[in-house]
């Protein structure tokens, strides 16, 4: 391919490329300034930069004319700026992802989701079931002893709900549940590494050990405690959770059909899709912890007021899932 060939077969791209930085960076129309409710299709410009850099790879091969290389240098130089730019960290970086992309990137990726909905759902309604009919199951699951120290974290007379034995505090609770909720999320994600099956059988798993356990407290009277304890976190932790199985399934998909791409290019394309989400469901983990260390455990709430706040924080979650972030620009 000649450069004249090259030139015009990129140029319209180049020049799309031009426009959309020179409204992202205020240099359109001879300096005006950008309206902030302009929409700028950011998509559209990662697309183009990517693309740019890689014309601008081959331009310096193919030694071409010093005037395409330096455009294409421009152009990725600026698009560098406004992609990168918009990465940085910081409270206005914190609520754009929070306000905008997280919601917006679950519901781009619904089928993962619903896929991951059901796989954990259906064992543990099953399995719940199945448990509440014939308790003495329950030691298929766990062993008597610690089946033995969930009838005691939940029991009436317990001093604190849902409380392991060896933590004294709320404050050891917060963290042990940090830990443990994120190491469950990180299990059904990083199962996507393995064509899915990771995630499925993480997913299923959770699924069926809580229904389990419930269905086990169940029988034993204990519901009252049980319930009211995991209502009001639950609407946090277990959406985490699913949607932590969501990205996983979306890693194990790019796998099995990478498409037209490579195997590791689509790995890298949904890993950074699912970026996102993971950093939205970290910030609702450690908000599940704080609510179950501090507002699940508490005995001296009545579970009529730990259900109704529960209520209102899964239409929340599930709101800000499904509406958030829709007309912004």
């Amino acid at each position: 391919m000649t450069p004249l060939q090259f030139e015009a077969l990129y140029q319209a791209e180049w020049d799309e490329l031009e426009t959309l930085l020179d409204r992202v960076l205020g240099r359109s129309g001879a300096g005006r300034r950008r309206d902030p409710s302009e929409e700028i299709p950011g998509a559209r410009v990662a697309a183009l930069y990517r693309r740019a850099c890689e014309q601008l790879a081959l331009a310096r091969a193919r030694a071409y004319p010093t005037y395409i290389v330096d455009r294409l240098e421009r152009l990725t130089a600026d698009g560098h700026q406004v992609i990168y730019r918009g990465h940085e960290f910081g409270f206005a970086r914190l609520k754009q992802m929070l306000a905008i992309e997280f919601p917006r990137a679950v519901r781009k990726q619904w089928r993962y989701v619903a896929a991951a909905s059901a796989i954990f759902v259906i064992p543990t309604i099953a399995v719940g079931l199945l448990i509440y009919w014939r308790p003495e199951l329950i030691l298929a699951v766990v062993s008597p002893e610690t089946a033995a120290s969930f009838e005691e974290m939940y029991s009436p007379g317990a001093e604190s709900i849902g409380r392991v034995r060896d933590a004294s505090t709320d404050w050891i609770m917060f963290g042990y549940y940090i830990r443990n909720n994120i190491g469950v999320a990180f299990q059904c994600f990083a199962g996507g590494l393995f064509a899915g099956v990771g995630s499925l059988f993480f997913l299923a798993y959770n699924g069926a050990f809580g229904g389990a356990v419930a269905g086990y407290l169940t029988e034993r009277g204990l519901s009252s405690t049980f319930y009211s304890f995991v209502a009001t976190h639950a609407a946090f932790e277990l959406t985490a959770i699913v949607l932590s199985g969501a990205a996983g399934l979306r890693i194990g998909h790019a796998l099995l059909a990478p498409g037209r791409l490579t195997r590791r290019q689509a790995l890298v394309e949904a890993t950074r899709e699912s970026a996102t989400i993971l950093y939205g469901i970290t910030a609702m983990l450690v908000v599940a912890a704080g609510i179950e260390a501090f507002w699940s455990s508490a005995r001296w709430l009545a579970p009529a007021v730990k259900y109704s706040v529960a209520a209102m924080c899964w239409v929340a979650v599930l709101a800000y899932l499904t509406m958030q972030g829709r007309r912004a620009g």
